[in-house]
C-alpha cells in the first residue's frame, strides 16, 4: 500500500468532531468550575472567617483533593470525555496526571512503582513550565 492510499484511509476512518461544539462545552464547563470555585471561596470567607488569600489556598487544596479522589474512583476520565477540555484546568489537570501515574504503577511497590513514577506524566509539565517561566522572567 502506498503512502497516499494509507493517508486516504486514515482520513476516511478518522472520526469527525465538531470543534465549535467542543469549544462551547469546554467554555461552559470551565466557567461552571470557576463559578463553583468562587462559591467555595465565598463560603470559606463568610463561614470560616478566612482572609481572601487563605480561602484561595484552601480552594486549591479542595480542587486537588476532589480531582485526585475522582481520578482514584475512576470518574475523572469519564467527565473529561464528556466535558472536553473544560475540566483540565491547571490545578485539576495536574492533580489528575499525578494521581493517575501513581495508580498505574502502585502494583510495582512503593519505591520502584509509586515513588519513581509519581511525576512521570507531570514531569514534562514541570520542566517546561519552570523553564519557560525562567526565560520569560529574564
Amino acid at each position: 500500500m502506498r503512502k497516499e492510499e494509507y493517508q486516504k484511509l486514515v482520513k476516511e476512518f478518522t472520526p469527525k468532531e465538531n470543534k465549535w461544539k467542543n469549544a462551547v462545552i469546554a467554555f461552559l464547563v470551565g466557567g461552571l468550575v470557576g463559578f463553583f470555585g468562587q462559591v467555595i471561596v465565598a463560603i470559606l470567607e463568610n463561614s470560616f472567617a478566612l482572609e481572601k488569600m487563605e480561602a484561595y489556598s484552601w480552594l486549591c487544596v479542595i480542587l486537588i483533593f476532589l480531582a485526585s479522589l475522582s481520578t482514584a474512583l475512576g470518574f475523572f476520565d469519564n467527565w473529561v470525555s464528556k466535558s472536553k477540555a473544560g475540566l483540565f484546568l491547571p490545578t485539576t489537570g495536574f492533580a489528575h496526571s499525578v494521581t493517575s501515574a501513581a495508580l498505574d504503577y502502585r502494583k510495582d511497590g512503593f519505591i520502584t512503582g509509586l515513588g519513581s513514577s509519581f511525576f512521570k506524566l507531570a514531569g514534562s509539565v514541570l520542566l517546561y513550565g519552570i523553564l519557560s517561566g525562567f526565560l520569560l522572567g529574564i
